[in-house]
């Protein structure tokens, strides 16, 4: 119906303006409050879930990592918690090639008698982690920077792991525009951004739980 809300969505303001709209039949206004309904109670979901992370965070073994490889753009809790669960203890991968290969994000190899064609990633492993991993992966098409949001993250991290994670920055950012002007589809581009950030988060996993 032409209806666009003109600032960021899903913020508080984004909600209100939702909840003011009106619609002159009233199975439509029926239909869209189911719609807002339903946005409103998985949001409810969403919230008591991160609750339960942050009161059970504490108790977990892998904790340190969680708290540490939210030093990297794109990682709050929820995705760090998804990822270090998928993954486990990652200083049993000697390099972090071999951690790239687990969660299936080097590209495969189509052999034949007489020549290697590579094909797309291998999928291996954890869907869920790829999918996390890849997803968060999206924060790289803006400049590197350090926004409020992730000075708090990092507020309580080592130098170390935030120089690690600033690297990380300003090495993906530059990369991501890099392959955009090779005519990478932004897709592909993630990939790689997602694919060699995984090599920073086993570097930041080991700093945070050393052998």
């Amino acid at each position: 119906m032409g209806r666009r809300y003109p600032g960021a969505p899903w913020k508080r303001q984004h909600r209100v303006w939702l909840g003011n709209q009106s619609f002159p039949h009233p199975a439509q206004q029926v239909a869209f409050q189911l719609y807002l309904l339903a946005i409103d109670q998985a949001l409810e979901r969403r919230e008591h879930i991160d609750r339960q992370i942050a009161a059970l965070l504490p108790q977990w073994s892998l904790a340190p990592v969680v708290e540490a490889v939210q030093a990297l753009r794109g990682i709050a809790v929820a995705v760090a918690v998804g990822v270090v669960a998928e993954i486990g203890d990652m200083r049993r991968f000697d390099n972090p090639r071999q951690l790239m290969a687990y969660v299936g994000l080097v590209p495969g190899e189509h052999s034949s008698s007489r020549k290697r064609r590579p094909t797309s990633i291998t999928k291996t492993a954890s869907p869920i982690a790829r999918r996390l991993l890849v997803e968060a992966a999206w924060a790289y098409r803006m400049p590197a920077k350090v926004g409020t949001q992730m000075m708090l993250r990092q507020a309580e991290i080592s130098t170390e792991i935030k120089a690690i994670a600033w690297k990380a920055q300003v090495r993906l950012c530059t990369r991501y525009r890099r392959l955009l002007a090779r005519g990478k589809k932004a897709s592909i581009a993630i990939t790689a951004i997602a694919r060699e950030r995984v090599g920073f988060i086993w570097a930041i996993a080991c700093h945070a739980q050393p052998t």
